[in-house]
């Protein structure tokens, strides 16, 4: 998820698609808070670890 919203606020920058960058900033923010998560033990959409 952090990778694919980095992609995409690279794609969103370089193209000047200001919905891309949006995108891509909520799926960074998103995967860096279940990377968070899943690295202090706490189970993330039912996983016990995320990634």
């Amino acid at each position: 998820m952090i990778i694919l919203g980095i992609i995409l606020l690279v794609v969103g920058f370089v193209t000047g698609i200001s919905i891309l960058w949006t995108i891509g900033i909520v799926l960074a923010v998103i995967g860096v808070v279940f990377w968070i998560l899943g690295s202090l033990g706490h189970a993330v959409a039912g996983r016990r670890h995320y990634w």
